[in-house]
């Protein structure tokens, strides 16, 4: 059988037909799935964990915070005031004694015999003074009548002025040995706290010793040094003048525990070299939790702000703008504000505008925040961890 002849240009144009039809069928059956695929939401982003809390309106002190040192309130060294070997010691170093409580006694025998060879003296004095006013009385009478010359009368009555003159001086002697005899035994000067002891029972001591027996610390009430830079003296004698400053102290061992005392001192010279000046407080220390040579953490009160806005310091954050806080909304997404910070008191921070009491704020996950995101409240134990 023959089949009709075709010109190949003919063949090759019905080839290319059939491809493209091919290929156009192929393509919407591809672009298909493409075309039923969702957009995706403009809220698809996933919420940014943060940590929040809420701005109060409180009172908040005005405060000024310093390192000192607790000081005794009295610091007494107790000094032998005779010669002589210490026979008793009549408490145990460290103990607490009362003012007038007996500390030490010295032998007391070389200071009776003394007394008594004083009190002898003013005897033999006052006899030889009684004789002697007799012999001037008789001179005188002799005198009188022109049998003895004035020269004769004249001695008679020097010599009963001049033992009259030894009586006294054996008074004085006498007074000074009973003084002595009662240095014999050392009471307390004051209460307090004895400190190291130096002496024993058996010990020689000397009225000359520049080395105290012991001393003895006033702990309570007690004091705490501390100085405050020069710019702060104005405004401190200011509220001074207007009342007593309330000082609170905490050891470093106990920083939760304060202890509240107040100012009692105001140097009345500033240090030229480091440009600060002294003050001094009181405080009644019954619990004896402040000693002596410790450093504390002083917190002067000088006024009080009363019905401010306060958030957490780890709230407010600062860019090139100045300060700012993610306040979050009632939809819970995070709107960026401007805040005014009055001044800042440890962890809580004063804001005069931006923030109202009430108001929830961020203080921690900022990094990731950008005005209307998204948030996530973290919950107690995830801030925790």
């Amino acid at each position: 059988m023959r089949y009709p002849f075709v010109p190949v240009h003919r063949l090759a144009i019905v080839a290319i037909a059939l491809s493209t039809a091919a290929g156009g069928c192929s393509g919407t059956q591809a672009e298909a799935p493409s075309q039923a695929r969702p957009a995706a939401s403009a809220n698809s982003s996933p919420a940014v964990p943060v940590t929040v809390a809420k701005a109060v309106r409180k009172s908040m002190p005005v405060t000024l915070n310093v390192i000192g040192t607790v000081v005794p309130a009295k610091s007494i060294g107790v000094y032998a005031q005779v010669t002589g070997q210490i026979t008793t010691v009549s408490f145990a170093e460290g103990d607490n004694v009362q003012s007038g409580a007996v500390l030490f006694e010295i032998d007391r025998r070389p200071l009776e015999a003394a007394l008594k060879q004083a009190e002898a003296a003013l005897q033999r004095d006052n006899a030889q003074a009684e004789n002697a006013r007799a012999v001037a009385k008789r001179t005188s009478d002799l005198a009188a009548r022109g049998i003895t010359t004035a020269e004769q009368l004249q001695a008679a009555q020097t010599a009963a002025a001049a033992l009259d003159a030894t009586i006294e001086a054996d008074r004085a002697t006498i007074e000074n040995a009973k003084v002595q005899l009662q240095y014999a035994t050392i009471k307390a000067p004051l209460t307090g706290r004895t400190g190291a002891l130096i002496v024993h029972p058996g010990s020689l001591v000397r009225a000359n010793d520049t080395a105290a027996l012991v001393l003895i610390n006033q702990i309570s009430p007690i004091n705490v040094e501390f100085s405050v830079p020069e710019a702060q003296l104005p405004e401190l004698r200011r509220y001074r003048s207007q009342e007593s400053i309330p000082i609170d102290v905490a050891t470093p061992d106990a920083p939760t525990q304060r202890v509240r005392g107040r100012i009692t001192f105001l140097d009345n010279t500033v240090d030229q070299t480091t440009g600060m000046i002294k003050v001094k407080g009181s405080f009644t220390n019954d619990d004896r939790r402040l000693w002596p040579g410790q450093y504390v953490n002083v917190t002067i009160t000088l006024s009080t702000d009363k019905d401010v806005t306060v958030v957490p310091t780890l709230a407010v954050q600062s860019d090139q703008q100045g300060s700012y806080a993610f306040v979050i909304t009632a939809n819970n997404t995070a709107e960026m504000r401007k805040v005014v910070v009055k001044r800042v008191s440890g962890d809580e921070t004063i804001v005069a505008s931006g923030v109202s009491p009430d108001e929830t704020v961020v203080t921690d996950g900022h990094l990731r925040l950008v005005a209307g995101s998204r948030v996530s409240i973290k919950s107690a134990s995830e801030a925790a961890q």
